[in-house]
């Protein structure tokens, strides 16, 4: 089994402010997060789901919403209330690659247990309230591979850079 964070940050590895997204970049969405995360089962808090549009699950992949609400129930998906129960469930299907995808707390609970991130780099920076660590400054951490800048309609650009955890 294979956990894997992906995110978007920005300069200052900032991933959100008051709830929402920095920016939404169409291009990484579709050439990136859905292509990776497709076919996979995808991790996040029940705030990062309540950020979706009209609240709904991400098609084509297993949903696992972790919550401390023992009473959540979300019609489709798999309800889970520690970080422990998921790391159990993750070890049912060892071929398998799990996506951590937020939100902050999620990221920073989930971060001890990853082997990869794949961070969307965007060459900008916007006031953020919450933050994914800086694994440029974190030794357990090496920069595998960074693809080519990509620029957005959004009037950004971004590249995809791939951190793989060193083995002690």
């Amino acid at each position: 089994m294979s956990i894997c964070a992906i995110v978007a940050v920005d300069e200052n590895w900032g991933i959100g402010n008051k709830g929402e997204l920095l920016i939404s970049l169409p291009e990484d969405q579709k050439q990136n997060f859905k292509v990776k995360t497709l076919g996979h089962p995808v991790i996040y808090g029940r705030k990062t789901l309540e950020t979706f549009p009209g609240g709904k699950l991400l098609p084509g992949r297993p949903n696992i919403i972790l919550s401390r609400n023992p009473d959540l129930a979300v019609e489709g998906a798999i309800v889970m209330h520690s970080i422990e129960e998921v790391l159990e469930y993750t070890k049912k299907d060892p071929e398998e690659t799990f996506f951590i995808i937020g939100g902050a707390q999620i990221y920073e609970q989930f971060l001890p247990y990853c082997d990869t991130c794949v961070i969307s780099k965007i060459h900008k920076s916007f006031k953020a309230d919450a933050f994914f660590p800086n694994l440029d400054n974190l030794k357990e951490w090496k920069l595998l591979s960074r693809e080519a800048t990509v620029n957005s309609v959004k009037g950004v650009s971004f590249a995809i850079w791939t951190y793989t955890r060193i083995k002690a």
